[in-house]
């Protein structure tokens, strides 16, 4: 076979005698997905403009009254807190079907705090004059019944109090008697009621607004608390550039220290919970199950089980043994890994500035997560005000769409008489809100597609500026100035199309793994077990394809920026350069990848452990100086969750080089054999670790 003939698939490439590593003649590839994707970037932000234009956020945070008008907004700025007329109504199944009570709504300055009815306050200025206050519109000079008749005014007030920005009627208890303003019972304009009827009502409005509620009470506890996460995440950032330092001038025994530190903080988790456990012995009401105590929204609650103790004893064992385990088997092949990290750690030492680099990738990331965020939360506010007909009586045109402006003087009124059109909920029939479902899928499948194309980019230019450090022969001086410029310049210049095309396969699996995930919600109630069956083989598959994907584009992303071919091509080189190394790239990449993620675990598990005594209030020394929160978990998890991600961004540098490092190294495996002729170009410590030498000439 001659030198210049192409080898077959799967074969090793055959020596080139021309052959100096990356080629520096370059064309751009896969233009055809590039010009895709920039077609795809227009349609996307006239997406955003389109949701922008038309969507309201204020839909989502304000309540609303009956004519579809913000409470504590514009003109109503003084008015903040919703009030019902009749609580009653709220008792109705419609509630939680159109999550409206059939009742009007008004906004007012603040809630009643004394109980009258119209009939009492009509014939008294003083009384007449608070009770007004309460009213859709200014009723004049007009008569009680017509009042009543054109529902201008409540029939009745109820002391109450504010609650989510709503009015609910004081409720209390004397012994076992529920007492609405400290009396038993209360008049509606028409008939003396007991207290307890106003229950079901208030449980309906209040099932409504539970999950908000959770919601609410969570939003409040990052106003209190973001800046002390902010203050935790600026740490995980410090012992990350500390870890990453250290382990470039000390990496053996930074890495066996790290591994010892891990089953020191997993070691202490399962001591600190033990003692949790016992410590509950005699508490009563402790000894209870979880599934006896159900959901709860105060999930502090869950910490006073002795159960909840006992789980997190149980996971921390498991884990400890794990590691245990592993550490056994595999601590020869460490060792190599070990040597692998420190040729790693001179790459990085050359190209300082691609520590840095993922706090570009995590700035892209974040306007890409934020773009996504807003235009969803305005495509799902860009909806119009629905008005719909809610009558106490049969009605022919009972919950029929209607106009607030004309309803008066409609048919549907004249068929109707005690009929109101209230607003129902947000909706629209205009073309732009029936297309709305696939503007929002639209907006998910560009996120996807975005953010995996911004990661694909860091990928590819850390492999090209380390490939650069590989394939020099006089390192540093063969590299060039800035080589992580240069390879990022490389990148957006040439291979904008193949980074495209990567991140457009990824992002159909991912899209696809959402819409199964969907699917499963919907059918958790479904009794057809084969669908199940079928469901859970086809999310599987669909997993197992995606992390195969994220492999193969991580290894053709290093093979593109090396050659500069396109992404099928170096995909295929990629897969069948490792498949001839299948036991080095278990061996080697994997235990190193095992290794950073142990040093990811690390970190996370002091910062967390810091954020736990510090937000729980657990430590005197922190009692002054946390927030009051209603459930510190929530900082907890946000700290825990950017830890990780922090230090997935700053080992990622590592990953990459050694990953790149690695397929360099196996294409110097084939095509020189350490001669005078064919000499490795590898570094004398990779050809010590390999058992390798060059030839002297």
């Amino acid at each position: 076979m001659d030198m210049e003939e192409k080898p077959k698939y799967g074969e090793p490439k055959k020596f080139d005698p021309e052959f100096k590593g990356p080629i520096q003649n370059r064309g751009c590839t896969d233009i055809i997905c590039c010009i895709f994707f920039i077609v795809a970037i227009v349609g996307y932000v006239a997406v955003g403009i389109l949701a922008w234009t038309h969507g309201d956020p204020r839909k989502v945070i304000y309540t609303t009254d009956s004519m579809g008008q913000y409470c504590g907004q514009g003109k109503l700025e003084k008015q903040p807190f919703l009030f019902y007329f009749n609580m009653m109504k709220c008792a109705s199944p419609m509630v939680l079907l159109e999550f409206q009570c059939p009742t009007p709504q008004v906004c007012v300055e603040k809630c009643p705090e004394r109980t009258m009815t119209l009939v009492t306050a009509f014939g008294k200025a003083a009384d007449w004059q608070y009770y007004k206050s309460y009213c859709r519109a200014d009723p004049g000079l007009k008569a009680m019944p017509q009042i009543l008749q054109e529902k201008l005014c409540p029939a009745y007030l109820i002391s109450s109090k504010p609650f989510l920005q709503r009015c609910f009627p004081s409720l209390g208890k004397k012994g076992e008697v529920i007492t609405v303003g400290d009396q038993e019972k209360f008049n509606d304009g028409d008939q003396i009621r007991e207290a307890k009827d106003l229950v079901a009502g208030i449980k309906n409005a209040t099932i409504v607004m539970e999950g908000r509620q959770v919601a609410m009470k969570i939003f409040e506890d990052y106003t209190k608390s973001w800046y002390w996460i902010l203050i935790c995440l600026v740490i995980a950032v410090v012992l990350s550039l500390i870890f990453i330092v250290l382990l470039r001038y000390l990496a053996g025994i930074m890495v066996w220290v790290m591994i010892f530190l891990v089953i020191a903080v997993v070691a202490y988790g399962i001591v600190h919970c033990s003692i949790k456990y016992v410590n509950l012995k005699d508490t009563p009401g402790s000894n209870i199950t979880l599934q006896q105590l159900g959901f709860q929204p105060d999930f502090s609650v869950y910490l006073h089980i002795r159960q909840t103790w006992l789980a997190f004893i149980i996971i921390l064992a498991i884990l400890f043994v794990i590691i245990i385990v592993l550490l056994i088997f595999l601590r020869k092949r460490i060792k190599i890994a070990v040597e692998l990290m420190k040729e790693a750690s001179r790459a990085v030492g050359y190209v300082m500035s691609s520590l840095f680099y993922p706090i570009f990738t995590f700035f892209l990331l974040t306007i890409v997560i934020a773009y996504w965020g807003v235009t969803a939360v305005f495509l799902s506010t860009s909806s119009e005000p629905v008005y719909k007909v809610f009558n106490e009586t049969d009605c022919l045109h009972s919950r029929a769409t209607c106009n607030p402006e004309n309803f008066s003087l409609s048919t549907m009124k004249g068929d109707c008489p005690r009929s109101e059109c209230l607003f129902a909920f947000y909706g629209g029939e205009t073309p732009y809100h029936k297309y709305l479902i696939f503007l929002q899928f639209y907006n998910v499948f560009l996120f996807f597609w975005c953010a995996n194309f911004v990661t694909a980019l860091g990928q590819m230019t850390l492999a090209g500026a380390f490939a650069s450090y590989y394939w020099a022969p006089n390192k540093p001086n063969d590299m060039p100035a800035f080589p992580l410029c240069a390879s990022l310049g490389r990148s957006l210049r040439y291979h904008t199309g193949s980074l495209a095309f990567g991140s457009l396969i990824l992002s159909i699996v991912q899209i696809i793994r959402v819409l199964l995930e969907y699917i499963d919600h919907k059918l958790k109630g479904a009794e057809n077990k084969f669908a199940k069956f079928l469901l859970c083989c086809l999310k599987c598959c669909f997993w197992c394809l995606e992390k195969f994907i994220k492999f193969m584009n991580r290894n053709a992303y290093i093979m593109v920026a090396i050659y500069g071919k396109n992404f099928c091509r170096s995909a295929r080189d990629a897969f069948f350069l490792l498949m001839r190394n299948v036991i080095r790239v278990v061996v080697l990449d994997k235990v190193t990848d095992f290794i950073l993620f142990l040093g990811k675990l690390l970190i996370v598990g002091l910062v967390g452990i810091f954020a736990f005594f510090f937000f729980s209030g657990h430590t005197d020394a922190f009692k002054g100086a946390a927030p009051s929160l209603h459930y510190y978990w929530v900082p907890i998890l946000t700290v825990l969750v950017g830890t990780y991600l922090i230090a997935h961004g700053f080992f990622s540098v590592y990953a990459m080089c050694v990953d790149t490092l690695f397929l360099c190294f196996l294409e110097d495996l084939e095509r020189n054999d350490g001669s005078p002729e064919r000499p490795y170009l590898m570094s004398e410590n990779l050809l010590n670790v390999l058992r390798k030498k060059n030839q002297a000439n």
